[in-house]
């Protein structure tokens, strides 16, 4: 059985008698794990996260080409043999490239899964079209216990783990200012939106709370970054330094 937390936006900002706004604390997100210490989406940054004791970890999932769920960010591998697809090559494979430049191997799912477990949220970014239906068979496997949220720039695999499980919380990626800035959600039917930093305003996030939805934002590793991002009450702060949150 998932285990699903029901999001409920706190209120960010007071002010004291001054005037003075003191933000409260939004959620610290480790990116890949926590990226700027460790590989990112390796065992090494998701041990790193956990010690730093982030609320939620974010890792990458892609498809390898014999069906497995592999937690990795690249589409493409580069090794002594050139460049390949990481949807060719079999799990073994992929590790095998990896070694071959001395890269850190990749994990499964599963492995990040048991790791997370009851020790923090976790937030799957899907990367494989399609991939929906495995992912959440494999969650569901594994009895995860804590705050699970499926993210993914590919809306529609959104759309198919909310119809496999309407109380799933997801959340749409986004790169960009739309003209209408709660549509691609609503669309999405997304409970959380995450904005890249570069695209991040106070007046969006101020749209998409009013339309009902949780904000995030990445990946926010300087200081002034990070500010800012309170500075427009976001829900949670996605960053390769989450201690830094």
């Amino acid at each position: 059985m998932h285990s699903f937390v029901i999001w409920m936006r706190p209120v960010h900002a007071t002010a004291d008698d001054s005037g003075i706004i003191a933000h409260m604390s939004c959620l610290r997100i480790g990116h890949r794990g926590a990226a700027g210490y460790a590989p990112g989406n390796t065992i090494l940054a998701v041990e790193k996260a956990l010690a730093i004791g982030v609320d939620v970890i974010e890792v990458d999932v892609r498809t390898a080409g014999d069906g497995q769920l592999v937690v990795l960010h690249d589409r493409y591998l580069h090794d002594t043999a050139g460049i390949r697809r990481a949807c060719d090559l079999s799990y073994e494979a992929i590790r095998t490239c990896q070694a071959r430049v001395g890269e850190e191997p990749s994990p499964l799912l599963a492995d990040v899964l048991e790791i997370v477990n009851g020790r923090a949220g976790l937030m799957i970014e899907m990367k494989t079209p399609g991939m929906t239906a495995a992912v959440t068979a494999t969650v569901a496997g594994c009895g995860f216990q804590g705050q699970l949220l499926y993210a993914s720039f590919l809306h529609q695999e959104l759309l198919a783990a909310r119809k496999q499980h309407p109380s799933a919380s997801t959340v749409a990626l986004l790169e960009g200012v739309l003209v209408d800035q709660t549509a691609f959600a609503k669309d999405a039917q997304a409970t959380h939106v995450a904005l890249a930093i570069e695209s991040l305003g106070a007046s969006f996030v101020r749209n998409l709370h009013d339309a009902g939805f949780a904000v995030f934002t990445y990946t926010a590793d300087l200081a002034e970054d990070i500010a800012y991002a309170k500075s427009c009450n976001v829900d949670g702060i996605i960053s390769n330094y989450p201690d830094r949150i």
